[in-house]
């Protein structure tokens, strides 16, 4: 199987947007303090319920600590030294196949971990949801497809031989990091194209794709409502309906991409990917909606397929918040900081490296990891109005409003701040 190519509004605009000379992504990535979250815990207005995601299993040879390992004898045939590729990382799958995530030379270990959480976070079981309860049968069908992720250096120019190669590739320009500083600015030169592409993945080997046979996947009554809305989207000038972009949607249709394609902004959106671009519209300005808010007035079709359905409405991977980054990441929306437009929706965050950094805490049940440095979690309200627990050296604080900070779940924190007071984790 191999996945369609974007048409050429796609590669020419992305082309225009971003520079040719790469900015090295900064910061140490070799923290080894760092957990995939198994275990998902629903936004606290919800009954809290234990997910699955799927797992990540030493290689052989064997990995690091970040589940990381030379690409194995049995793909370095083709995935190659001599095309770059030098590292290796994977999730398995419940019929005891594997999804591969291969990566050249200059890729960081923090952008492979973030490529391997968001493939895991699409895969995560979402109880109670219309499609997503059980997600084995789109993850063994993308075992099956022989579905591979490619993380290339540089940026999608043409010049990279390793994309010829079969897999869906993300380039290094394109992968931001929670706290680096393409994230941290909402850079759209080096967009976070990372949800886009693995969702494609994701859709074109396991979701399905239909009016074609070699993409028939696990959810075609899915695929039908994804088809549906986009159709609507396209007739009712919703999505890509500037005149430019006739000659794009015209091989989009002609590759049977339309979809994907529609389906990609639709995510982009709905995890805030486009909130701090410089428009008043999404996905490079050809998406009706911008914000998640928009999605239910502007295209009723397009929230109706992310409502309850199969996406979760927060990011259930542990992020890696970069070494390079200080000060107070914030998990709360603030309209002041870019980031937190997409920063909202996550709930869980590790801080690598050795700076003094601090984590705003959000409405989500979170679990907060600290680094080697000195690190406070930072709450809404006054300490009295928290319950703090403390045993075998895991801090759990619990906010006794609803719909505030919810319960956190704190390890290698030093300091709590609340509204009042700033309470040493040492005297507890």
């Amino acid at each position: 199987m191999t996945l369609m190519n974007k048409g050429p509004f796609t590669n020419s605009l992305f082309a225009l947007l971003i520079s040719t000379t790469l900015v090295a992504c900064g910061g140490s990535s070799s923290d080894n303090k760092t957990t995939v979250e198994e275990t998902v815990t629903p936004p606290a207005t919800t009954t809290p319920t234990t997910t699955t995601a799927p797992t990540t299993t030493p290689t052989n040879p064997a990995s690091n600590g970040l589940g990381i390992s030379v690409v194995p004898d049995s793909l370095k045939n083709t995935y190659s030294a001599a095309l770059k590729f030098d590292r290796y990382t994977k999730v398995d799958t419940p019929n005891g196949g594997v999804i591969h995530i291969i990566a050249q030379n200059e890729i960081m270990e923090n952008q492979i971990v973030r490529a391997r959480g968001i493939l895991q976070h699409y895969l995560t079981d979402f109880p109670g949801s219309v499609y997503g309860a059980d997600k084995s049968a789109v993850a063994n069908k993308m075992a099956e497809n022989g579905a591979t992720l490619l993380l290339l250096n540089g940026v999608d120019d043409g010049t990279n031989s390793g994309a010829e190669l079969d897999g869906q590739p993300l380039y290094y320009g394109e992968m931001q990091v929670e706290g680096h500083s393409w994230y941290i600015t909402q850079n759209y030169e080096y967009r976070d194209a990372s949800f886009e592409e693995i969702l494609h993945l994701v859709h074109d080997y396991g979701i399905g794709v239909d009016q074609g046979a070699e993409f028939d996947g696990a959810l075609p009554q899915y695929q039908a409502d994804i088809r549906a809305a986009q159709v609507t989207a396209v007739s009712g000038k919703l999505w890509a309906w500037p005149a430019e972009q006739a000659d794009w949607l015209a091989e989009l249709t002609a590759e049977n991409s339309l979809s994907q394609e529609y389906l990609a902004s639709v995510v982009d959106t709905y995890y805030g990917l486009w909130g701090a671009f410089d428009s008043e519209y999404g996905m490079w300005g050809m998406y009706i909606a911008k914000i998640r808010d928009d999605l239910a007035t502007t295209d009723p079709q397009g929230a109706a397929i992310m409502a309850n359905q199969y996406f979760h409405p927060y990011l259930t991977y542990n992020a890696r918040i970069d070494a390079s980054f200080v000060g107070d990441f914030s998990l709360t929306f603030n309209n002041t900081l870019s980031y937190t437009n997409h920063a909202q929706y996550l709930k869980d965050v590790t801080l690598t490296g050795n700076k003094d950094s601090n984590v705003v805490a959000n409405q989500f049940d979170n679990n907060i990891t600290g680094n080697a440095g000195v690190n406070t979690v930072i709450f809404s309200g006054q300490s009295t109005q928290y319950q703090i627990t403390k045993e075998n050296g895991e801090v759990k604080v619990q906010d006794l409003q609803d719909d505030r900070d919810g319960m956190n779940t704190l390890a290698d924190i030093e300091k709590l701040q609340f509204s009042d007071s700033t309470i040493e984790v040492s005297s507890l």
